[in-house]
């Protein structure tokens, strides 16, 4: 049976049991603000408290997966509200008992690539934008900090924090960042590993996923806690996080104090 919910404005939601998929819908770059953060974090739960829901598909409207989280909600005054709601999305993720695909085209950056990342399968399009922007703007990314060197490993997870340049989808897929690349948008391959995983037992499956990231779910867990301290302690108390997402709603060159 198939049924859409429509108490979502960011967000399509279709669920055809066992498979329920979430379009990121927030043109024209669907970018992760404060009231999408509380959509998923709503649509998750909810997913979650459903036995007959075994996986969640996410996906980007138009074109492209996301351009990330609202540079806007990274001022002083916000930030501490768009930390603690996406990382409680980004929480209930790597949390969850189903299994979670994300099929990746256009951009993926920042906290888009930070969410596609999370998930336990990812198929990307070759030519997709994959990177982690945040430095440019005098910040960094928090769940990239704590998890992206476990996927792609250390040098390759401090090159792409620390200078914020991007990569394609191919070399997403070939650092281990992704599971796979296609040509074209992922979608058909999508829908091969969807077909596998209805031939599995729900209940196999959950149990598992939590056999599978025992290991990791510690490491995270602690490391995206300190990320959080480090970023509201140290971060926010800088003089050039608050130029460079000044700079970058202005439309200008930021001028680093470099303090």
């Amino acid at each position: 049976m198939s049924t859409t919910l429509t108490a979502v404005s960011r967000l399509a939601v279709e669920v055809a049991s066992p498979i329920a998929r979430i379009v990121l819908r927030h043109p024209p770059m669907n970018v992760i603000d404060i009231p999408m953060m509380e959509e998923l974090s709503q649509v998750l739960a909810e997913f979650e408290a459903r036995p007959d829901i075994m996986a969640v598909l996410f996906s980007g409207e138009g074109k492209g997966f996301s351009a990330g989280v609202d540079v806007a909600a990274h001022t002083p005054d916000k930030v501490e509200e768009m930390l603690t709601k996406f990382h409680a999305v980004i929480r209930a993720l790597v949390g969850s008992k189903k299994v979670t695909i994300a099929a990746v085209h256009g951009h993926c950056l920042g906290g888009g690539a930070e969410l596609a990342m999370v998930c336990d399968m990812v198929y990307t399009a070759d030519d997709a934008q994959w990177g982690f922007p945040e430095i440019k703007l005098g910040c960094y990314p928090p769940v990239a900090c704590a998890a992206l060197a476990a996927l792609v490993g250390q040098k390759r997870a401090a090159e792409l924090i620390l200078t914020g340049r991007s990569i394609c989808g191919r070399e997403a897929a070939e650092i281990g960042l992704a599971t796979h690349s296609c040509s074209g948008h992922p979608s058909s391959i999508v829908e091969e590993r969807l077909k596998d995983l209805l031939k599995i037992s729900p209940a196999a499956l959950a149990v598992t996923k939590k056999a599978f990231y025992a290991w990791d779910s510690i490491h995270f867990d602690k490391g995206l806690a300190r990320a959080e301290k480090t970023y509201f302690e140290d971060l926010m108390k800088t003089a050039d996080a608050e130029e460079g997402i000044r700079a970058f709603i202005e439309k200008r060159t930021p001028r680093w104090a470099g303090r």
